[in-house]
């Protein structure tokens, strides 16, 4: 697994890789859409900061809802169908500390995930959401293994 290239997914970006490639980003709040087509044996990443996209300015994949939109219409521009498309979900953590819990933004982001990935009746084979710790995540494209391990919070 360690042995293939990386590349590093940033907020706001997606990639779709039909060649055996490292996928990594580092996740707290933000989440990161994994999809792999277990017939093609491809896969794909995004990583978004926000659940939904308000109409105004550019349809960001900073945004769930396009990251999400995104990241499918790229793997099937690449020869997938909808049916062999499996997903996973990570991030998503309150790793803010704060009093004002109004925003949820983990929370809402886990939300949008699989409530979009529902509409695409993409399955759903694991997931690793919500708590107060960030994730860093890896994903094998070749076989879809992904590691991941959870970040503790730094004191500076």
């Amino acid at each position: 697994m360690n042995t293939l290239s990386k590349i590093f997914i940033y907020p706001g970006n997606l990639e779709v890789s039909v060649k055996p490639i490292m996928f990594t980003t580092i996740l707290g709040s933000c989440v990161a859409v994994c999809i792999w087509d277990n017939k093609l044996k491809f896969g794909g990443m995004n990583h978004f900061m926000l659940p939904l996209w308000n109409g105004e300015g550019l349809a960001s994949p900073k945004y769930g809802n396009i990251a999400i939109d995104k990241l499918v219409k790229k793997m099937l521009f690449h020869g997938s169908s909808l049916e062999n498309l499996e997903a996973k979900i990570f991030g998503g953590g309150n790793v803010i500390e704060t009093t004002n819990n109004i925003y949820k933004i983990g929370e809402r982001n886990v939300e949008m995930a699989f409530s979009k990935l529902a509409d695409y009746n993409i399955k759903i084979t694991n997931s690793s959401t919500g708590g107060k710790q960030g994730r860093k995540i890896l994903m094998d494209t070749s076989n879809f293994k992904i590691l991941h391990k959870f970040i503790e919070k730094q004191n500076f």
